[in-house]
């Protein structure tokens, strides 16, 4: 079941639109306001959806929810590739707009009906076979291979952007791996299936899902792990997106040195420094995630490595706020890719720490509780940070405007690490994978 699991990992990240979509928007025309909007009213959806399909994949069935999901992000692929088409054919700008929504909210309930599920379904296999201590580690060799269909992506992506000069077709080639993991899923055993015998009824549903959050809720370990995913997981996914502009910007030098004399579209200058940049980030994260459980051996407890994690990113965040108000980019650069790396460490152990306190029936609705708060912070911060990105670069306040974001993920940093709990002894999570 590993390699399944892992399939699916490597499958679902061929996103091959991730690495532009910051571009592709701006290529539409959209200020990096709007493009917030985009990316908060994205998570608003998701929130609408996320306990619910947590709850449904418990009761239902959550190989169903999966292969409900992969047909949502096929839907969100061709509505956002085909804005970026009809924007190339001056088409009336609300058309492009509905369909730019429409995708966002598309991709949302993929988003939605997957996020928790396949964790749930990871820890079902791991009850099952007996291994449950090996959670860190299993999970995150699951995500290295998540990373790699990442670096995959990256490279099949900058390949096509660079032949095509075009940002929106990469969107259209994105469904083929997608349609294919819907096969995989639907070859996993029917007991991960989680679901309830007999009829399902929306009742039930909504008291299953009552009861998990009032759980979470009164819980303040579950508490303090959902503000925990606010912070890291929802600014991380805020504010990623800005290494795409700034690659973007440094790629303008670069490729002018390095290629004299040849004329290059924007498109193809961009791929130059994205193409490679993002391969390592995402080969670095998927080592990371594979090595998580050998931070949590040496500082011998979870808890310890989360908090020391809060104390790196601290300091790697102030580092690059710095570095974007003088216009150090290599240090910017690298400040992105580290954060990546500490988001990897940090994730499978995170997650890790969510199962200590799940029971088997509830898993994928706590995971779907934890990924909403992560949404919701994501809903508050994009609109917010790229406000501040557009009112900086209008000021002309430093040497790129990307600063103010570096300095809110510095001070979320600072105050989960000055209110993590204190050291702790003895961690269970020492098994081997025998993979």
């Amino acid at each position: 079941m590993l390699k399944r699991f892992s399939l699916y990992g490597f499958l679902k990240n061929q996103q091959y639109h991730e690495p532009f979509l910051v571009l592709a928007f701006l290529r539409m025309g959209l200020s990096f306001t709007l493009i917030g909007v985009l990316i908060g009213f994205r998570e608003i959806v998701l929130n609408l959806f996320e306990i619910p399909s947590g709850a449904v994949a418990d009761l239902v069935g959550r190989r169903r929810s999966l292969v409900f999901s992969m047909l949502a992000y096929i839907a969100g692929f061709v509505a956002l590739g085909s804005a970026g088409l009809l924007y190339q054919a001056h088409v009336s700008r609300s058309w492009i707009m509905v369909l730019l929504f429409s995708g966002m909210m598309a991709t949302a309930v993929g988003d939605a009906f997957r996020t928790g599920t396949h964790k749930a379904i990871i820890f079902s296999w791991l009850r099952l076979s007996g291994r449950l201590d090996e959670r860190t580690r299993v999970y995150g060799f699951t995500r290295s291979f998540s990373k790699l269909g990442s670096a995959a992506s990256v490279i099949i992506a900058s390949v096509l952007v660079f032949v095509s000069q075009n940002y929106f077709y990469i969107f259209f080639l994105a469904t083929i791996p997608y349609i294919i993991n819907i096969v995989n899923i639907l070859g996993y055993p029917a007991e991960l299936e989680g679901g309830v015998p007999g009829r399902t009824s929306l009742a039930l549903v909504a008291s299953h899902m009552w009861q998990t959050f009032r759980r979470v809720a009164r819980r303040r370990e579950l508490r303090r792990l959902v503000f925990e995913s606010m912070g890291f997981g929802g600014f991380f996914k805020a504010a990623g997106g800005y290494l795409q502009p700034i690659l973007q910007a440094a790629a303008v030098p670069f490729t002018a040195a390095l290629f004299t004399g040849v004329a290059m579209s924007s498109e193809q200058r961009s791929v130059i420094l994205i193409g490679p940049v993002f391969v390592l980030l995402f080969v670095l994260s998927a080592l990371a995630s594979f090595r998580a459980h050998r931070l949590v051996s040496f500082l011998g407890h979870e808890e310890n490595a989360a908090r020391f994690l809060w104390l790196l990113s601290f300091l790697l965040l102030t580092v690059m706020a710095v570095s974007m108000y003088q216009g150090y980019i290599t240090l910017v650069i690298a400040g992105f890719v580290l954060l990546s790396v500490l988001q990897n460490l940090w994730r499978p152990i995170l997650v890790s720490r969510f199962d200590n306190h799940s029971s088997e029936s509830s898993g994928a609705t706590i995971l779907s509780i934890e990924s909403q708060g992560k949404s919701f912070a994501t809903m508050l911060l994009a609109p917010l940070l790229g406000f501040l990105v557009d009112t900086v670069y209008g000021g002309s306040l430093g040497a790129t405007p990307f600063w103010p974001v570096a300095l809110i993920g510095a001070v979320l940093a600072l105050l989960f690490f000055l209110t993590a709990p204190g050291p702790r002894q003895e961690q269970s999570d020492h098994g081997d994978m025998g993979v």
